[in-house]
């Protein structure tokens, strides 16, 4: 079931993207196997293992990297597999004898994913860092926050997942298309550094045209533009508005109660604080469900800020059957959707197995890909 049906891949336990990564692929039908420290690796986050919901559907083995046995034991492992997720720094995978020169001598089509911040070569490959780090020196961070505050942290959407996890993925399935034409493996080097600047392109094009200046709430979709924020409704809630197109702005300032004139200044950037203000002394005066009302049905790019229950609970991710409820926790089901491949019902995340070590020593992936 699901489009990857039939891919075996090989991930040594990490956090962040390289998790989130395995995650994707094994949503979709991929069989993955988690190999994982035997010892606890001292992150500092503490929680059961079901609201670790990234390790959901697939299984776990506990291994010592550094015993010779659990060494050869991932190495057969590999010898069967069509790729391999890591995400340490670098040479640390060859310092334990399974980095990819390693792994290419037992499987020359698999394909290696490394997954790092600031990726195998350069003068940080080796220096630590998180999500915000790279974030940071991608140049995104300075264009994200308020005039008043400076940077805003978008979580780790941005950089460890978009930047990163995505592309791992999107470059681990590019190479196993090459690996199936061609029969040759290849090294997937997967930096959130580089996913990150990859997702500025349609930016860097803003910036040289001189429809973008380098300051924060100044820009048609940083918060700059009336049409384009989020604003305090009486009740302390928020809305968020978007209407860029000029006919969804004449459906929110209808709905608004405002005038034409504002229409025939959307793009006055001079008058855009004096226009914010007033949308917000307007969205102040009504209840974030008064609102939802007023707006129901009108095209003018118009949502509710919700909270994580209330997106759960929405009828379009409902009806979508967008939810599934996995040992007592609510999440997101796998995305996309496919027409003809529909992925199964995700499984909980699973705990560490030794006894399933015993069998796939003795029967490798088969062990997992038959009843």
């Amino acid at each position: 079931m699901g489009p990857l049906s039939g891919l075996k891949v090989v991930e040594f336990g990490a956090i962040g993207p390289g998790p989130f990564c395995a995650m994707l692929l094994a949503d979709l039908g991929a069989t993955v196997i988690r190999l994982d420290r035997t010892q606890d690796a001292g992150l500092g986050v503490k929680r059961d293992l079901r609201f670790d919901i990234t390790k959901r559907n697939r299984p776990a083995i506990p291994l010592d990297l550094k015993a010779p046995a659990d060494r050869d034991f991932a190495l057969d492992l590999v010898a069967g597999a069509d790729g391999l997720i890591e995400g340490f720094r670098p040479g640390a995978m060859e310092r334990l004898g399974l980095g990819p020169e390693d792994c290419f001598a037992v499987n020359p089509a698999l394909v290696y994913g490394r997954m790092t911040g600031w990726g195998q070569t350069g003068p940080l490959s080796r220096t630590v860092g998180h999500d915000i780090n790279y974030l940071a020196l991608s140049g995104a961070l300075s264009m994200i926050g308020s005039k008043a505050e400076g940077p805003a942290i978008p979580l780790n959407l941005v950089s460890d997942l978009g930047g990163g996890a995505l592309y791992l993925a999107f470059g681990m399935l590019a190479a196993m298309h090459h690996a199936r034409e061609t029969g040759e493996g290849q090294v997937v080097d997967a930096a959130i550094l580089d996913g990150v600047g990859s997702l500025l392109t349609t930016f860097r094009g803003f910036r040289a045209s001189g429809l973008w200046v380098d300051d924060y709430e100044s820009n048609f979709i940083d918060g700059g533009a009336p049409w384009y924020a989020c604003y305090k409704t009486r009740d302390g809630k928020y809305i968020s508005v978007g209407a860029v197109e000029r006919k969804f702005y004449a459906e929110l300032l209808d709905g608004m109660g405002l005038d034409a004139s504002y229409l025939d200044r959307q793009m006055d950037k001079e008058s855009w604080p004096e226009q914010k203000r007033v949308f917000a002394q307007i969205f102040d005066r009504k209840t974030r469900d008064e609102w939802d009302a007023i707006f129901a049905g009108r095209e003018a790019c118009y949502a509710p800020v919700l909270d994580m229950d209330e997106a759960l609970a929405h009828p379009q991710v409902t009806e979508r059957d967008s939810v599934v409820e996995l040992d007592g926790i609510a999440q997101t089901a796998p995305a996309p959707r496919f027409s003809k491949s529909q992925p199964e019902t995700p499984r909980p995340p699973s705990a560490l197995d030794p006894d399933l070590a015993a069998r796939m020593r003795a029967r490798g992936w088969a062990a997992l890909t038959t009843a």
